[in-house]
């Protein structure tokens, strides 16, 4: 009796697993409601491998200014019982441009380069009926060069539509 409960798991557990997703799209285009606000493109390379690349700017009253580029590599897992749904994690870099022009509090200006080393986890959720998806992130990053070196922690809503 165990082998034949056995062998009917083994079977039931194999049938789920081959209509299993770990996503409902190939690529999507949007925004990325975060810090800074950014575009953002993400492909899958495969089932449950993706490339997210974004561009953003952040700026405050003339004082200071930084434009980014930076791309997370992620590895999608789908959430059993919601369809649509997968975890992700990951990891990426980025690179800023700064400018900064406080004359204010010291005549110091600064234009500068800085890198980012960055870690992703968060959620995707594509809509069945609809050409949309969301995702929600957190994108632990330490920033090296430019005048803010330092560990940085952000996240993230991306918009985004999905591609055809």
């Amino acid at each position: 009796m165990k082998k034949i409960t056995l062998l009917f798991s083994m079977l039931f557990v194999m049938a789920v697993a081959s209509n299993l997703k770990a996503q409902d799209y190939n690529s999507a285009i949007g925004l990325r409601f975060g810090y800074p606000l950014s575009i953002s493109y993400k492909t899958f390379l495969s089932e449950s491998n993706a490339l997210e690349l974004y561009a953003g700017f952040r700026g405050y009253s003339g004082i200071y200014g930084y434009f980014t580029l930076g791309g997370l590599y992620e590895i999608h897992n789908p959430i059993n019982g919601v369809d649509g749904l997968s975890w992700y994690y990951g990891g990426g870099a980025s690179v800023q441009f700064f400018t900064y022009d406080d004359t204010y509090w010291g005549n110091v200006e600064n234009d500068g380069f800085g890198v980012g080393i960055s870690g992703v986890l968060g959620l995707d959720y594509k809509f069945a009926d609809a050409p949309f998806n969301l995702s929600l992130d957190f994108v632990p990053t330490l920033r090296i060069g430019g005048w803010d070196d330092g560990y940085y922690s952000w996240g993230a809503l991306s918009a985004r539509y999905v591609l055809k």
